[in-house]
């Protein structure tokens, strides 16, 4: 971090980046499907995910613990992420309602719900919003137990997630 503020330095992200994607690299797909499930059926029990009417769930990319979703009819962007086409109609949650959950993927994150995503500051920018709007989602990160860690790089703009769930977490859920 630099002296004087909560901003880490570009090479500790870089370098915090660097060592979850080679940790994730040399899991096996059977691995990753493994985690991905035993994820999955704990993610069922949580009340919050029992109770959420309108939730928000990412295509995962290869790295990412799986969300078992039959994309294949959804259209590549020009970065080749399959994604809705620009001229599907979606609602914008934000203004009919907000959303109850949102399940997230990240590079890493610690138990206590500090997450290390792609850099982008997607999902922050949009929950940013919904809590200038006083419609907080509960926010889950679904990660590999590879992807934990002590601590990860955030900035005063990173929102901390309120669980993280993963195969090896204790059965507090």
């Amino acid at each position: 971090m630099r002296a004087g503020d909560m901003t880490p330095s570009s090479q500790m992200v870089r370098s915090a980046k660097a060592v979850l994607q080679q940790r994730i690299l040399l899991l096996s797909e059977s691995k990753k499907q493994t985690q991905s499930q035993n994820v999955a059926q704990m993610l069922f029990k949580v009340p919050q995910y029992k109770n959420s009417k309108r939730v928000s769930l990412y295509l995962n990319m290869g790295e990412e613990l799986q969300t078992e979703m039959d994309y294949q009819r959804l259209p590549e962007s020009k970065w080749h992420i399959k994604q809705p086409g620009d001229d599907d109609v979606r609602e914008d949650a934000l203004s009919t309602g907000g959303l109850d959950l949102i399940l997230m993927p990240g590079l890493g994150s610690t138990s206590n719900g500090a997450r290390l995503g792609r850099g982008k500051g997607y999902y922050d920018t949009y929950l940013a919003k919904c809590s200038n709007q006083g419609r907080k989602p509960f926010m889950i990160a679904l990660a590999f137990n590879e992807q934990i860690c002590e601590s990860v790089p955030m900035s005063d703009t990173d929102i901390r997630l309120d669980m993280v769930l993963f195969p090896d977490m204790p059965a507090a859920v």
